[in-house]
């Protein structure tokens, strides 16, 4: 077993006030742990007990800046990789249709790991504990290419990917876990040196796996 394999990583899929968080642990290809907590805090306190390294969240690190967004989400649109364009925050609590409530519970995790597991804002990582931004489409386009990956196949798509990596995701009953899976199958990536990441420090960072062309992300 390499030391790759052996740390564990973390998957967060971060959902609105309704939806909550999921998080899912790997080690390798097992899944330590699978929970949905309503609290960053009891999120965090699991990761620590396990001893995780890094953790994936699939929500943006970083405010837009007004009128020019993130650099991480142009490049991936250059790229035909559709995301969500994140508002500057003042935007966000000013909107009244409660869609941006997921970007602020976002905001809450990264706060709550920030000592622990601190944003790494530098392009590549070079060791330590850290957190860092990614997202299951775009982990799913890095595996089967933007042309076959499908918001419309997703619940398909993604348990494949995921078993195409040797994980057994018969345990995730729904896909906000199985998202939060894919979050830490692209923190083993990270670990592993086979992740791509775009933006900048100033907009924040997004990583996805290396392109596998079609087999698995971290082999």
């Amino acid at each position: 077993m390499t030391m790759v394999e052996a740390s564990a990583v973390a998957g967060i899929d971060v959902g609105g006030d309704r939806k909550g968080f999921h998080l899912v642990l790997l080690r390798g290809t097992r899944i330590l742990c699978n929970i949905q907590s309503g609290t960053p805090d009891n999120l965090l306190q699991t990761c620590v007990d396990f001893d995780v390294v890094a953790v994936g969240i699939d929500a943006p690190c970083q405010w837009g800046a007004e009128c020019k967004g993130r650099l991480a989400e142009r490049e991936l649109a250059q790229r035909g990789v559709f995301c969500f364009a994140t508002p500057a925050r003042e935007r966000a609590i000013s909107s009244t249709s409660g869609f941006y409530g997921w970007m602020l519970n976002g905001e809450r995790v990264y706060q709550a790991f920030s000592t622990t597991y601190p944003l790494l804002t530098s392009r590549d990582y070079s060791g330590g504990r850290v957190s860092f931004e990614t997202f299951p489409h775009a982990i799913t386009c890095a595996a089967l290419g933007k042309e076959v990956a499908s918001a419309r196949k997703k619940r398909i798509q993604r348990r494949a990917l995921l078993a195409n990596s040797g994980i057994d995701a018969s345990d995730l009953k729904s896909i906000d876990a199985v998202d939060a899976a894919l979050c830490a199958l692209a923190a083993e990536c990270l670990l592993a040196g086979r992740s791509q990441s775009y933006g900048d420090a100033a907009g924040g960072y997004i990583r996805v796996p290396a392109s596998s062309a079609g087999g698995p992300l971290c082999g």
